[in-house]
């Protein structure tokens, strides 16, 4: 594949168990490992109804697409020979894990949690203008907790200092809190472009990790 196709590759694909759970996220590029394998399908939402398709059934199709119609959102790989339409879904042919249910607490998750907004200001930074704060501090017996961590940019952490906010006469704009699902699932439902999504997540109560 071209080296032009690269950021195509990197797009996210949802992946299912072989009962549809939602379970994990990868690239394209792994996902095409796996359709070449044999070992995942794509899934594809077709006028309301999904259909699958194996990786000759789904060269194909993106075939017929690529003469016929193009959509805004599509992210298309080439190859030597043709392009690829690169799925959003695949379903894996042979894992019956069920997927995970906790949500890692980690700077990342935190982050996308937080929109990258400080806490305090409420204005975005980029992730390396950001640290994370204890609202209520350790010295004063404040946890490393999902409902005691916020994103602060410098400014209002070193304002803040070792206090509370209302020590501080500082307000959080809004309440931390353990995320119901992955934050940064949540940002990828953001994008049109994989809205198709939506189905397999908002019929579950668990969550996709990230890699």
């Amino acid at each position: 594949m071209n080296v032009g196709s690269y950021s195509a590759l990197d797009a996210s694909v949802l992946v299912l168990n072989k009962t549809f759970m939602a379970v994990h996220v990868v690239s394209v590029r792994r996902a095409f490992c796996l359709l070449c394998k044999d070992l995942a399908e794509v899934v594809s939402m077709e006028d309301g109804q999904f259909s699958t398709y194996n990786f000759e059934s789904w060269a194909e199709l993106s075939a017929f697409r690529a003469a016929n119609f193009r959509q805004e959102d599509d992210d298309w790989i080439r190859t030597t020979s043709t392009e690829l339409l690169s799925p959003r879904v695949i379903r894996l042919l042979s894992y019956d894990k069920m997927p995970k249910q906790t949500v890692k607490f980690n700077r990342r998750n935190i982050f996308a949690r937080d929109h990258n907004q400080c806490q305090y200001c409420g204005k975005r930074f980029p992730t390396t203008e950001l640290s994370l704060d204890h609202v209520v501090p350790r010295s004063q017996g404040g946890g490393t907790t999902w409902d005691n961590i916020v994103c602060a940019c410098v400014d209002c952490n070193v304002r803040k200092g070792g206090r509370t906010p209302r020590q501080a006469n500082m307000t959080l704009i809004r309440k931390p809190e353990k995320p119901k699902r992955s934050p940064l699932l949540n940002l990828k439902l953001t994008q049109k472009k994989y809205q198709s999504w939506q189905s397999f997540i908002d019929n579950a109560y668990w969550n996709v990790e990230l890699k």
